[in-house]
């Protein structure tokens, strides 16, 4: 003797196939694979390098980062200071400029230093006179840049390798 289902049973059949089937669809479309192309741009950039050069109509300051260039302020200050302690940075101009990247990071999540560059450094250019790194505090990566005239400035980002840089225009010196 056969025993038929229900039309009922099979329904609820056919619901607990289709749920098993889209809990299956959900786990796959999270597998590493796609996990991996999501952290890359949400890890911490990391600053490793403060490099400068001048020019015939500008200086340039350069700042290189391994991963990708985070968001920056640059702001016009009265003077620098030390982020957390609020020292002053001795550093001689009339002008100051602060540099800033948010999210970023000085060193890696073992605490190690990967900045490699100058921490404090006097230049001899026709408008950069100096570069601070002045803080490296809780995912903010902060300059500051000393000039004897009013600054202005252009940043841009350039790629392979990963960098910020700022052109400080000033008159012809060649």
């Amino acid at each position: 003797m056969k025993h038929s289902r229900s039309p009922l049973h099979r329904r609820r059949i056919v619901a607990l196939a289709t749920g098993a089937l889209l809990t299956a669809g959900l786990a796959f479309s999270a597998s590493p694979a796609s996990a991996a192309t999501t952290t890359t741009r949400t890890q911490t950039p990391l600053v490793v390098n403060a490099r400068w050069g001048g020019h015939c109509t500008y200086d340039r300051l350069v700042i290189d980062v391994q991963g990708y260039v985070p968001p920056v302020t640059v702001t016009p200050v009265s003077e620098l200071v030390y982020d957390g302690s609020g020292r002053p940075v001795p550093l001689a101009g009339k002008y100051f400029l602060e540099i800033r990247l948010h999210p970023a990071a000085g060193h890696d999540d073992a605490g190690q230093n990967v900045y490699q560059g100058p921490r404090l450094q006097k230049i001899y250019l026709s408008k950069l006179k100096g570069i601070a790194m002045t803080g490296d505090y809780e995912g903010y990566v902060t300059f500051g840049a000393a000039f004897d005239t009013q600054p202005t400035w252009k940043t841009s980002v350039l790629h392979s390798p990963e960098r910020l840089v700022l052109d400080f225009p000033h008159p012809n010196t060649c």
